[in-house]
């Protein structure tokens, strides 16, 4: 099963798998069991192209550990859903912090029902204020 990002195959080499003991129920089997999985990727130093790797680098500069991206997955008791499941996770990812920047927002003017909404609002909110001052006599 491969790893695509936006039309580009990353090779399972450069993928560095980890597998520990998950917590929660499970009775015996689970202290024997390495089913937590933890995928990791190095971003800075993969084989995705230039501009692809800076924007991924950008947008995941909080997750990323030195460029690595790590993933974890325990939410299944079988170690090979956990893999597909950090595998997706970490597609996912990927592929969200390398989409192209959306387009420049065109500025437009407020619409006329929009002010009027606004100005109507205000009205409501000063006649309300007015009704907590002391009367005049």
């Amino acid at each position: 099963m491969t790893l695509s990002v936006r039309g580009v195959v990353v090779p399972d080499d450069e993928l560095r798998w980890r597998f520990s003991r998950s917590s929660g129920p499970g009775g015996q089997s689970v202290n024997t069991t390495d089913s937590r999985v933890e995928l990791s990727y190095d971003v800075a130093g993969g084989s995705l192209p230039r501009h692809l790797r800076e924007r991924a680098l950008d947008r995941l500069a909080e997750r990323l550990v030195d460029g690595v991206l790590t993933v974890a997955a325990s939410e299944y008791r079988s170690q090979h859903r956990n893999r597909e499941a950090a595998r997706a996770r970490l597609a996912d990812l990927l592929t969200e912090a390398t989409a192209p920047p959306p387009p420049p927002r065109r500025a437009t003017k407020p619409t006329r029902g929009s002010r009027e909404r606004r100005l109507a609002g205000k009205k409501r909110r000063g006649e309300t204020k007015a009704l907590r001052r002391r009367p005049e006599l």
